[in-house]
């Protein structure tokens, strides 16, 4: 999910905002991006879908006609959402493989986008944290009903809030992506490092917004607080836990979480209205640090289709974790959110987006299929997330019963 600083997220997929577009616009139930502000949003009336099983013969047989179908819708959103670049893959055993890219990934000199970037994925990065929180749930270490203030002091209501309210968000704690200063500091100096601590001072300055459990509300500020318990607990930094417990084990290859600015290459350039003047800017350079365990990573497509299906299926968790994991609750209409993950009309998984990126990562267990979106930039169009957009597209195609759709949410 993704959510933006100043308009709430579009997408889902594991909420995000500006690192997160759950419904609204990180690492994806909407998927909001991690350092995005996200209005608040009362729990859905409506039931988190629970479809009849998919036979594997409802998803679509990649023939020659299905790829040009596809092609065709794919070209048709990057056109009328004026994206620059986008890299789609959707395949399923036994149905084929659909790979293709479109568009630039340098508006400046015209390179094509091609599926061998490198592209920063927004809240995709929430699923590690909470996998990485949950490896740690597995070897006795923390527990989910566990109070934050357990471990970490001066959190609003930390004594109520628990490790599993964090992850699912329904804290209450205010979205420190939602903060004005935060938004001026960060457009006025795109470069500046953030230490997670000074991302939980613009939160905590807030009021918190509802009681603990009441509500879902995709924060980012949920991720920086279970970032910096797997580091207590753990006793080593972030970055170096989830590359060790998660991303080596997971077997992905070129997968990382940065500690400052460095974008390996090669890589798209990214493109963002999230600027100071509110003009489109360049924001590949742009250091992540506002984001760190809400969105700060990088990923390429091979790496996250590879990491759809072990997200989704919970390889790297023991089977009852997993299934705590996969308890959604509803979050948006025809959405379900469970622990750093949502459903969406049976597509489990989580989007993402911040300056100049998006991303969807989905899983769909009962055809085994996979749907990977990564494209360079983050504007919306029509209201939504552009990843939402493609989502929507294809699956109309690939899964008719099981369309990827999320609805847009107010600007806040």
């Amino acid at each position: 999910m993704t959510s933006r600083w100043r308009s709430a997220a579009v997408a889902v997929a594991a909420v995000g905002l500006v690192v997160g577009p759950v419904g609204a616009g990180a690492g994806a139930v909407y998927a909001w991006d991690a350092a995005a502000p996200t209005a608040s949003v009362p729990t859905s009336t409506v039931p988190a879908p629970t479809p009849t099983p998919a036979a594997s013969d409802e998803f679509a047989q990649l023939t020659p006609a299905v790829t040009r179908q596809l092609d065709t819708a794919i070209k048709k959103v990057l056109a009328e959402a004026k994206v620059p670049g986008v890299i789609v893959s959707v395949s399923a055993p036994g149905k084929g493989e659909y790979v293709r890219s479109f568009g630039v990934a340098d508006k400046a000199t015209g390179t094509p986008m091609t599926p061998n970037l490198n592209m920063r994925i927004g809240s995709v990065t929430k699923t590690f944290t909470v996998t990485a929180l949950l490896e740690l749930v597995d070897q006795g270490k923390v527990a989910l009903d566990d109070p934050i203030g357990k471990y970490i002091s001066g959190v609003p209501n930390g004594d109520r809030i628990t490790l599993r309210e964090l992850a699912g968000m329904r804290s209450g704690l205010f979205n420190y992506s939602a903060d004005e200063d935060f938004y001026k500091a960060l457009t006025s100096d795109p470069d500046r490092r953030f230490t997670p601590q000074e991302l939980l001072a613009y939160s905590f300055k807030h009021p918190v917004l509802f009681e603990p459990n009441a509500q879902f509300y995709y924060c980012n500020t949920n991720l920086i607080l279970l970032g910096l318990v797997v580091e207590k607990v753990s006793g080593v930094p972030l970055d170096r836990f989830i590359d060790r417990e998660v991303v080596t084990p997971a077997g992905l290859k070129h997968t990382l979480f940065p500690t400052g600015a460095e974008f390996p290459s090669p890589h798209a350039q990214g493109y963002t209205n999230q600027t100071a003047s509110g003009k489109t800017e360049n924001s590949t350079e742009w250091d992540p640090s506002w984001a760190w365990a809400a969105g700060a990573m990088i990923s390429d497509l091979p790496d996250m289709r590879s990491w759809a299906k072990t997200l989704a299926t919970g390889t790297l968790l023991t089977p009852a974790t997993q299934a705590q994991r996969l308890d959604v609750v509803d979050a948006l209409p025809g959405t379900g959110y469970g622990l750093g993950i949502f459903n969406v009309q049976g597509w489990i998984g989580h989007n993402g987006s911040l300056p100049g990126y998006g991303s969807l990562v989905l899983y769909l267990p009962e055809a085994k299929a996979t749907l990977v979106v990564l494209l360079n930039t983050d504007i919306g169009s029509q209201g939504q997330e552009p990843s939402t957009l493609f989502g929507e597209a294809i699956t109309k195609i690939v899964t008719p019963d099981r369309v990827y759709t999320l609805p847009a949410q107010p600007a806040s």
